[in-house]
């Protein structure tokens, strides 16, 4: 019986696939939802609690199907994250007055100031994770990457201002 020859494993990606932008955008992603999930798990909190906040600090009142339309989360998982806000006081839900089927989510003064804190983290892990760009880099990527985002998720799309 002869001995199987191995190959080492690759200490990198092929060189196929870092050529493909795609797939370094997939990369990229993975990286930086990973990292963005530790430190809110350090937090107490989870990426998708702050963007809940966000959208409710866009508007004083919101229903929670809207809150799940605009983030495109189902509605089930919306309801287990919105019940993890409330039990931490930071959003409080009561039922429409107009369509007692519905929920009115509104945010709590607690929820604006973690929401202050969730932006600093979240600027610190932006700031972290683009270190090797310059500001003028970062603005390019940026725009880049909104071009793409406008064109592939719609709800991607910054609000103009008004002339």
């Amino acid at each position: 019986m002869t001995e199987i020859e191995t190959k080492p494993l690759l200490q990198r990606f092929p060189e196929e696939l870092v050529s493909s932008a795609l797939f370094l955008l997939k990369r990229l992603g993975m990286t930086a939802k990973e990292r963005s999930f530790t430190a809110y798990n350090e937090a107490g909190l989870h990426p998708y609690h702050h963007a809940i906040l966000a959208v409710l600090d866009e508007g004083s009142l919101a229903t929670q199907g809207a809150i799940a339309d605009t983030l495109g989360y189902d509605k089930g998982q919306l309801v287990g994250l919105l019940d993890e806000l409330e039990d931490a006081g930071l959003v409080e839900r009561r039922r429409d007055p107009d369509d007692r089927r519905r929920q009115l989510v509104r945010m709590t003064a607690t929820g604006r100031k973690t929401l202050e804190s969730l932006r600093r983290l979240s600027s610190q892990l932006e700031a972290a994770f683009f270190a090797p760009l310059s500001d003028e880099e970062r603005a390019q990527l940026h725009t880049l990457l909104l071009r793409l985002a406008e064109q592939h998720v719609p709800n991607c799309r910054l609000s103009t201002p008004s002339a």
